[in-house]
């Protein structure tokens, strides 16, 4: 391995992805740096530019032209942080939102032509020599801490915290390496299939479950109102690894936490905190008064990732339910309650 095999590489990917024409190759007129800033401003809704800056390693001055274009454009708009007032909040506009949604429905389409080229059986290869190099060149690791998740309806998976692809043999992948989405098609079936799954494999919960699961996402598919409930994918490496929804609760003025689940090899990413935290900061901005939900007392990791977002446990009781003898609990979380 040589310094020229290597940048003979970065020659060929770049021109695989159109790096140097990138605005063209997707029919918008966004560079590629400008398009990442779109798409990390779209997962992270609350973003203070000098976050956004360290995350992508950008010139402060090259930052802050690219965030003046967006503005001038009415995609971005920004103001004092909440937490910082030293600092500058960037959030994206209605606008703002839809281009970046054009943006990543138009790579996918891209890269969805690109693997179409590639054979089935060779596909498998392909990407773990993705997954070779990110490993033997990545540069950080994750943060040692387990995502073991689970609420009472259906979610969750054990408290152990893998440390990811590539462990062992070099480093893993990286927290700011996840992104929160929407949910893209397919992601719901993803949802049932996956916490029956990990539940019957690490908990020993039966059909019950599943179809308990399913109920619950096919009534979110059909009813939820979008601008009181939301659901979040994270994806790693283009792929689904975590989950929850924010639903309507019967009582007036709650929101009901839902379907939080981390897959076993991306736990230790925090990938559970940044959900319920995004959870969290929807529930407030949609004029909630509080967040309940309702988990099993076995799910430990699951409840120390709730107590780090101020949740309180109100009510426990023992049920048989899933093939297994479980206790069940309510948290609340309200939403107008001073820090302390």
């Amino acid at each position: 391995m040589t310094v020229q095999d290597i940048r003979s590489f970065n020659r060929f990917y770049t021109n695989v992805i159109g790096a140097l024409d990138y605005g063209r190759r997707l029919y918008a007129p966004y560079t590629l740096t400008e398009s990442r800033v779109l798409y990390e401003l779209a997962h992270a809704p609350r973003t203070d530019a000098a976050d956004l800056r360290a995350q992508l390693h950008l010139d402060a001055g090259y930052l802050s032209r690219i965030l003046n274009r967006f503005e001038e454009d009415g995609l971005v708009e920004r103001g004092p942080s909440d937490t910082d007032p030293r600092r500058r909040r960037v959030t994206l506009t209605a606008p703002g939102r839809e281009a970046a949604a054009l943006l990543d429905e138009r790579a996918r389409e891209t890269v969805g032509a690109m693997l179409a080229t590639v054979r089935t059986e060779d596909r498998p290869r392909l990407a773990q020599a993705m997954r070779t190099v990110r490993t033997i060149l990545g540069d950080g690791d994750g943060d040692g801490d387990g995502d073991g998740d689970g609420d009472a309806d259906a979610s969750g998976e054990g408290e152990g915290g893998g440390e990811g692809e590539g462990a062992g043999e070099g480093r893993g992948p990286r927290p700011e390496d996840v992104v929160l989405r929407d949910p893209a098609p397919g992601d719901l079936g993803w949802i049932v299939q996956r916490n029956a799954a990990l539940y019957a494999a690490e908990y020993g919960f039966d059909a019950d479950y599943e179809a308990l699961v399913a109920r619950i996402v096919a009534d979110y598919a059909e009813h939820h109102d979008p601008h009181r409930e939301r659901t979040w994918i994270a994806e790693l490496d283009g792929r689904p690894v975590g989950c929850v929804m924010c639903v309507r609760d019967d009582t007036p003025g709650a929101a009901r936490l839902r379907l939080l689940l981390v897959e076993p090899d991306a736990r230790g990413l925090r990938i559970g905190d940044r959900l319920v935290g995004a959870l969290v900061d929807f529930a407030r901005e949609a004029g909630y008064r509080e967040v309940v939900l309702w988990t099993n007392d076995i799910l430990g990791a699951a409840r120390r990732i709730y107590q780090r977002h101020g949740f309180v446990l109100v009510a426990e009781k023992p049920h048989h339910s899933f093939g297994q003898d479980l206790t069940g609990q309510d948290w609340r979380l309200d939403l107008y309650a001073t820090p302390e």
